[in-house]
């Protein structure tokens, strides 16, 4: 097992404040969003962290060298920004053939349980497992995913920034993925709007070749910087934590 860190891109939401920083890279509570998802790959005591790289990647590389907390980094460079499933796609050589747990870098998660969710992924023997979180505010649940699923838990429906979600459970890039997964991305479609290739797509195939998907409840409250805003509420919950 292998953890697999996307944090090539820049965040052109984020207007002046990424102009000369990767968002990855952006300070909370003094430290770089980046670290917190670094922190839980280490705990998670994998073989090699697998670090994609893109915009401003000699500031990520500078900084952390070729190992985080004794666990060894592999870096690769993302050279197009070509959305998160081209991100995955780069990172195939480096990954060796094994399996993978996902973690995005722009992504702030309070109270996580990868350890769990890992031990989890072993015990259930599924071929994906989708970290989420239940969401009481749902229009936040447009910012990334949602999914369906049936009595038992499998996921049958993945569904992209939903404008009216179906269901509380908000989906977060925290996922792990058998090496399989790797072979549905040539199938994965192009979204019409934003012109790459989606995560919940890519999970979509193979949900829809029959493989067993199931979620699990990853954290307690959770939020991806895209936007100003989304900053703010990441620097906010952080501080709440703390406080607690």
């Amino acid at each position: 097992m292998k953890a697999l860190i996307l944090a090539g891109g820049r965040g052109k939401r984020l207007g002046e404040i990424t102009e000369d920083v990767n968002k990855c890279m952006l300070s909370l509570q003094d430290r770089p969003v980046l670290e917190y998802n670094l922190d839980r790959a280490v705990e998670l005591d994998v073989d090699e962290i697998v670090l994609v790289v893109g915009y401003r990647a000699e500031d990520i590389i500078n900084r952390y060298g070729i190992s985080y907390e004794d666990t060894r980094i592999r870096y690769v460079i993302q050279w197009e920004r070509r959305g998160l499933v081209h991100a995955i796609e780069t990172s195939r050589n480096a990954l060796e053939g094994e399996d993978f747990f996902l973690l995005l870098g722009d992504e702030v998660l309070i109270n996580s349980r990868h350890r769990e969710m890992l031990r989890a992924f072993e015990d259930e023997g599924v071929f994906a497992m989708c970290g989420i979180l239940h969401q009481p505010e749902r229009a936040k649940i447009g910012r990334t995913y949602t999914v369906l699923t049936d009595e038992s838990g499998r996921v049958f429906r993945l569904i992209e920034k939903p404008k009216k979600p179906l269901s509380d459970l908000q989906g977060t890039g925290h996922c792990i993925f058998r090496n399989e997964i790797f072979s549905y991305i040539e199938r994965t479609p192009i979204h019409p709007e934003r012109g790459e290739k989606e995560l919940p797509d890519l999970i979509q195939c193979a949900v829809d070749d029959g493989r067993l998907v199931r979620v699990f409840d990853i954290c307690d409250a959770y939020t991806n910087i895209n936007s100003e805003e989304d900053l703010l509420e990441a620097k906010r919950l952080l501080e709440d934590v703390r406080e607690a």
